[in-house]
């Protein structure tokens, strides 16, 4: 199994992502197109994973390799390719497919519940959550479904949560790759960040952590491991 990874950041954690493929054995090839705009062929590969970022899905001035991003997990996807976009991954890939990216609309942060669609209930990725769960969010965009595209997953800030295209395309706004740990770290790099995102965060953390962030440990290796079982 090959998998390409975009990482779209400098601090990027493959998370519960990285847990499912390495149980899988899969072979990566990472790329950082911030750092130097080198995408991947994706003929070369089995698989893509975009991950998040601190831009938005439409920073072409300072991110030129994005509408090219963008298309490529459109294509990939269309050929039958498995797909995973995560936060900004997903962002692209719905500008790829043709839906409207709205900027600024939608902020969420921390461990927030998202539902279900009765579609989402039958689907080979989210079908084993519950119909409503826990997940960590960290984003201020979103995005309308994309032309084509399976409603998946949504609630009250992003109606659009999550999404299929294709036999294995999948975009989730919500980071299901941020495990505690991984939450843990943003927390330590990124403290005025989050503070500004969620005032009080740092109070809150360990509390919330516990009594949500185990069921959303397990959800998001659930559907890790589940998307890498389409691969």
């Amino acid at each position: 199994m090959r998998i390409a990874i975009v990482e779209n950041t400098a601090v990027t954690h493959h998370g519960q992502v990285g847990v499912a493929l390495h149980e899988a054995g899969a072979r990566i090839g990472l790329y950082k197109p911030w750092r130097d705009g080198v995408l991947p062929e994706t003929g070369a590969y089995d698989g893509l994973v975009v991950f998040g970022g601190e831009q938005s899905a439409c920073d072409d001035a300072s991110h030129p390799y994005l509408p090219l991003l963008a298309a490529r997990m459109a294509a990939a996807a269309a050929e039958g390719k498995a797909v995973l976009g995560i936060c900004l991954g997903s962002q692209l890939f719905a500008r790829g497919l043709g839906a409207e990216n709205r900027l600024g609309q939608a902020q969420e942060f921390g461990w927030c519940d998202v539902t279900l669609t009765p579609q989402g209930q039958e689907d080979a990725v989210l079908g084993a959550l519950p119909r409503d769960f826990p997940i960590f969010q960290w984003h201020s965009d979103t995005f309308t479904l994309p032309p084509g595209a399976v409603h998946l997953a949504g609630n009250s800030v992003a109606p659009v949560q999550g999404y299929r295209y294709g036999r294995a395309g999948y975009g989730t706004q919500f980071h299901f790759e941020a495990s505690r740990a991984v939450a843990a770290d943003w927390a330590r790099e990124f403290p005025q960040v989050m503070e500004r995102m969620s005032p009080g965060w740092h109070d809150r953390h360990a509390d919330e952590a516990a009594s949500r962030g185990a069921a959303a440990d397990a959800h998001g290796l659930a559907i890790a491991r589940a998307w890498v079982a389409l691969v």
